[in-house]
């Protein structure tokens, strides 16, 4: 095996990255991608570093640890604006993958078909990057840039998510097709979050996953949910709401069943919302 550091600080983490390491969270990805065959790369365990875990809130919003669990996220007392956000914990692999894999995993991972990127794109969220010259912000939307690639610049390491307060009262929810109930790798996903004044939509937004390399959020949509009645949003979902999206045929599903699938889930998740 290559070199192996587990360090306590970010300090020391974000120092050793003076070269290249590759970076260990819970590990739900990474020992799955080296089954039979020698771990021979310099290994960052990030694990032991308690900065990176927790969640907290602030006058302006929340911060999610990197290294916080979706097991943590579950358990954490937050407001239904964070619903979506623990509906898509609960379909991330089982019990044991959701006690040691991170929310940063899951975003650096990129895959097309990360549980967690939707509904964290809904909440408007802002991944912040720490390296030796300093920390910056990036949306969500800017970091992931493709499909297994991401925006980290080498010696960074992602520290926090952060998630701002909407300035009405706001719901959110999130809804996967796969193959089965459990254990599965999402086919298509949708996630929401509506702000409510008047029991109509004062605010939208809304995206889709496992449709394109990277999730997608839909502004035609939601312009046109802003302003409908609480009771009246499946019907205001259209297909043409759906081209920004660019599905691809695969082992598990066209791409035209991909779209057809997104429609109805829309439609499924926006009734449950109201």
């Amino acid at each position: 095996m290559g070199d192996y550091l587990r360090p306590t600080s970010l300090d020391e983490a974000l120092q050793a990255l003076a070269r290249p390491w590759t970076v260990l969270a819970g590990g739900t990805d990474f020992y799955p991608a080296r089954i039979g065959r020698t771990i021979d790369e310099p290994v960052l365990d990030i694990s032991a570093i308690a900065d990176l875990r927790g969640i907290s809130e602030g006058p302006e919003g929340w911060r999610l640890g990197a290294a916080t669990t979706w097991s943590a996220l579950i358990e954490a007392p937050l407001p239904p604006l964070f619903d979506g956000l623990k509906q898509a914990a609960r379909e991330v692999g089982g019990r044991q993958i959701q006690n040691a894999g991170t929310l940063a995993g899951n975003l650096c991972n990129a895959s097309p078909a990360a549980d967690g990127v939707p509904p964290l794109l809904v909440l408007g969220a802002e991944i912040e990057l720490a390296g030796r010259a300093g920390a910056r912000r990036l949306p969500l939307a800017a970091f992931i840039t493709g499909n297994r690639r991401t925006a980290l610049a080498p010696g960074e390491l992602v520290v926090a998510i952060h998630v701002p307060k909407p300035s009405r009262p706001a719901r959110s929810g999130f809804l996967k097709l796969g193959a089965r109930r459990y254990l599965v790798i999402s086919i298509a996903m949708a996630a929401a979050t509506l702000e409510i004044e008047d029991g109509r939509v004062a605010a939208a937004r809304v995206a889709v996953g496992a449709c394109s390399a990277v999730a997608q959020r839909l502004p035609a949509l939601e312009d046109a949910l802003v302003g409908t009645p609480v009771g009246a949003l499946a019907g205001r979902v259209d297909a043409r709401h759906l081209a920004p999206l660019s599905p691809i045929d695969d082992v598990r599903g066209s791409a035209a069943y991909r779209r057809d699938a997104a429609v109805t889930l829309l439609r499924r998740l926006l009734r449950s919302l109201a």
